[in-house]
């Protein structure tokens, strides 16, 4: 990606939100953008394998996951079906683990931290909606843009392909 999340800042500056510096990079593709889709869970990934079952389209999975640091809300299984389906990333507002094998995938996977327990399977959450953290609010079809120094949420498309 030649899209530097600086050079937007600096060319967007009064239109992008910045979220807080909290995340790590686990993903093989280190910087990626898209247009957002969004969960909100809570230690349970139910929705978040049916997310990555379904075409991503360049798109970009935004979770919150509440910031949990007790469960692993994206594995390497559930990676592959990013990768597969054509996701440009996920970014999760919690925990991964397989961090090791998601490396090696051509994906951008943003988490606070890794954390090897699985998640439970109750089937509750929420898709589609606005969700908050890090300061920023993530709409569906707003379009996010992450890279080593870090993440940036526009309202549109800040470039032209």
């Amino acid at each position: 990606m030649d899209l530097l999340t600086t050079d937007l800042c600096d060319a967007h500056e009064d239109t992008v939100r910045v979220v807080e510096p909290m995340f790590n990079s686990f993903g093989g593709r280190l910087a990626f953008y898209g247009p957002i889709a969004t969960l909100k869970l809570f230690e349970d990934n139910s929705l978040v394998r049916k997310a990555l079952e379904s075409p991503g389209e360049n798109r970009v999975l935004v979770i919150d996951g509440g910031g949990s640091l007790r469960r692993a809300l994206v594995g390497d299984q559930l990676a592959a079906l990013g990768v597969k389906n054509g996701w440009a990333g996920i970014v999760v507002y919690g925990c991964i683990r397989d961090s090791r094998a998601i490396g090696a995938m051509d994906i951008g996977v943003f988490a606070i931290d890794t954390h090897p327990m699985k998640t439970i399977k109750k089937s509750v959450g929420e898709a589609d909606i606005s969700v908050s953290f890090g300061g920023v609010t993530f709409t569906p079809g707003e379009w996010l843009y992450a890279d080593e120094d870090g993440v940036i949420v526009s309202t549109a498309a800040l470039h032209s392909d």
